[in-house]
């Protein structure tokens, strides 16, 4: 699930390189803050759900009326929000955990050592502030050779640059090279940005799914996009 720029700011140099060792700390903080970035986005859906309304408005009727304390009904509001609040972190916070455990434990042996993958870091003044990396599908259509990205993210302070396009253009030359006819992604529905900036450079929505319980319980899915090669 991907994070960059959605605010504009002044033009700064930058170069794309593969991912070196001396990255791996600066790497798992862009990841792990793009990620967290999520949480509050999360959040603010949640509080648009009609059965959020019915939460707020049903739990603090019936402390009232088993209770009679208007009090502890104004403080069951806040340990609803509370709650809520809580569970829209736990998801972010589960699935870094899963990628630091996983690819992102080691990221060479992840997307270096194998052919057909690879990882990038963006450096802007001698800094990397953004991050990507892309894998071959295990098991592509019948006839297709598929590239999925996975980890785009850009640090807050150089967004709006490019460098989100230009870590993407970097994952599509790769696939071009490597003869992939496909370059598969999934983002979040929340990702309006993300969404934005595949479908400008190409991409399609081919479908969504829930990525778990919580996902669907607070209806917000997983939208799959795919980039086809006019060759493929």
């Amino acid at each position: 699930m991907p994070r960059f720029e959605t605010q504009k700011s002044p033009m700064a140099p930058s170069h794309i390189r593969q991912y070196q060792d001396s990255d791996q700390k600066i790497v798992l903080d862009l990841f792990i803050r793009g990620m967290e970035e999520h949480i509050p986005a999360t959040f603010r859906h949640m509080l648009t759900l009609p059965r959020t309304f019915f939460l707020l408005l049903g739990v603090p009727l019936a402390m009232v009326l088993v209770s009679g304390s208007w009090l502890l009904a104004a403080m069951s509001i806040f340990f609803v929000l509370l709650l809520m609040k809580l569970l829209a972190r736990q998801p972010w916070k589960k699935y870094v955990a899963k990628c630091l455990h996983t690819d992102m434990a080691d990221i060479p042996k992840s997307y270096m050592n194998a052919r057909g993958s690879c990882f990038w870091v963006a450096e802007s003044g001698g800094e990397v502030v953004g991050i990507v990396g892309c894998l071959p599908v295990k098991d592509p259509p019948l006839g297709r050779k598929q590239l999925e990205l996975f980890h785009l993210s850009v640090s807050s302070l150089h967004r709006g640059q490019g460098i989100a396009k230009a870590l993407t253009r970097t994952i599509l030359q790769f696939a071009r090279d490597q003869g992939y006819s496909d370059v598969v992604l999934d983002t979040s529905m929340l990702q309006k940005g993300a969404q934005a900036l595949y479908m400008s450079m190409g991409f399609q929505k081919t479908g969504q799914y829930f990525m778990g319980a919580f996902w669907r319980l607070v209806d917000i899915p997983t939208i799959q996009f795919k980039h086809s090669f006019p060759s493929a």
